[in-house]
């Protein structure tokens, strides 16, 4: 399928008391038990609000929210998927990530959830089975990427938000000469490398007119636009922190919010993050401006759907199940995710009440532009994400020029891909 990429102009157990449910809630009007396991365990208390509004709505229901350890949960639901003791419903990764599950016949196709209607082709495609097309989750989350900023460091050294690559490069220069570090970028974290190419790079390679391309064979990593872009994001790292190269994502994390730091290249994620370490931390954010040479004469602005909620084909409730993921399409429940966990919400016509989170949204509906190695080539073993985390790493380090860096994820990605018609 060819579709224009944009996007729409050991476990701790929580259970929540969730109210008689809704015609197909329960099973006979029975009382009904719903697992629903996820991988975020710093969410419990945020989910407990916002399943405690299905609760008012559906007297009967109860859901046990299933958390388990990030690193650990794909395994965990791996197995849990072949069982009728495992969830009823469960948070599943995006993309290539969800391929396997859908593959091995886990989960329920979402063709009846009339409610997905409303919700944009490139946003389901974070839930689609890529060999039969179909959407097998409600989509929860939109993550964009930026360059998040301290306020006060901006305004004690007179920068404002740089609206040219010029002025970006000024802005470093001022802050690096006032004994401030610009930018706080992890090299040990490789999972980080790639949005952080993307937040600098995305410009050079041309975003979703050059996706399009590459999807339909007539471009690749290895072509001169893609690697020029690994050259436009590596020409920063001289505004990176001292001894960068040992650098973790937890370090540049602390760096930032501890003000050493006056900005952090990642996703709208961290602001929540961010103000929990330092809840007297005002921030900002920009997105990079077109670089010297870019095919593009507007700021593009990275973003990808983060994940969704499925209903396992094993689950002995599935009515029950499926009510529920209805109802996460709604507006209802967008309203209480993005609210609750200061997140953009995946379902239509959300719109944040965070000053931040809005100006993320509406920015990346201006100009939207691809997360291509996590979304758009992780179909297939090896995923260009793997490839590129492993090769960009090499390549800061100096371990491979920009044009090796490409070569290998091509090179990997040639093993599976196949250009759409």
């Amino acid at each position: 399928m060819t579709r224009k990429y944009g996007v729409w102009g050991a476990a701790a157990v929580l259970t929540v008391s969730l109210a008689a449910c809704a015609p197909g809630s329960g099973d006979g009007g029975d009382a009904v038990n719903l697992k629903v396991w996820g991988w975020r365990q710093e969410d419990v208390a945020a989910y407990n609000k916002i399943f405690q509004i299905y609760e008012d709505a559906h007297p009967g229901v109860t859901v046990e929210y299933v958390p388990y350890k990030n690193t650990e949960y794909d395994t965990i639901l791996k197995t849990g998927l072949t069982d009728a003791n495992g969830p009823d419903v469960a948070q599943l990764r995006s993309y290539g990530l969800l391929q396997p599950l859908v593959a091995a016949g886990g989960l329920v196709p979402l063709d009846d959830v009339k409610e997905l209607g409303g919700f944009p082709e490139p946003v389901l495609d974070g839930a689609r089975g890529e060999s039969d097309e179909k959407v097998y989750g409600v989509p929860f989350a939109l993550q964009t990427l930026h360059v998040i900023y301290n306020q006060k460091l901006f305004e004690d050294n007179g920068i404002t938000a740089p609206t040219t690559w010029a002025d970006m490069i000024a802005a470093f220069d001022k802050l690096k000469s006032a004994k401030v570090i610009p930018l706080a970028s992890t090299v040990t974290d490789t999972w980080m490398l790639p949005i952080q190419h993307e937040i600098f790079g995305a410009t050079t390679y041309g975003g979703p007119d050059y996706l399009d391309k590459m999807l339909t064979g007539g471009a690749k990593f290895t072509d001169g636009p893609w690697v020029k872009s690994l050259e436009t994001w590596k020409s920063t790292d001289k505004y990176w922190a001292p001894q960068s190269s040992g650098m973790s994502y937890a370090d540049a994390q602390a760096l930032f919010t501890a003000g050493r730091a006056a900005m952090f290249p990642g996703g709208i994620w961290e602001l929540a993050v961010f103000q929990k370490a330092n809840p007297d931390l005002k921030m900002g954010i920009f997105n990079v401006p077109p670089a010297p040479g870019a095919p593009v004469d507007k700021t593009l602005v990275p973003g990808y759907v983060d994940g969704s909620f499925g209903v396992s084909a094993k689950s002995a409730k599935r009515e029950a199940a499926l009510d529920l993921v209805r109802w996460m399409a709604s507006e209802e429940f967008g309203r209480a995710y993005s609210d609750e966990l200061r997140q953009i919400s995946a379902v239509p016509g959300v719109q944040p009440k965070d000053d931040l989170l809005a100006q993320a949204l509406r920015t990346y509906q201006e100009n939207p532009s691809p997360y291509v190695t996590y979304a758009y080539f992780s179909g297939g073993t090896p995923t260009a994400w793997d490839l590129a985390s492993a090769a960009f790493s090499d390549y800061l380090l100096g371990r491979r020029t920009a044009a090796d860096a490409a070569g290998h994820i091509q090179r990997g990605v040639d093993q599976w891909f196949r250009p759409r018609n």
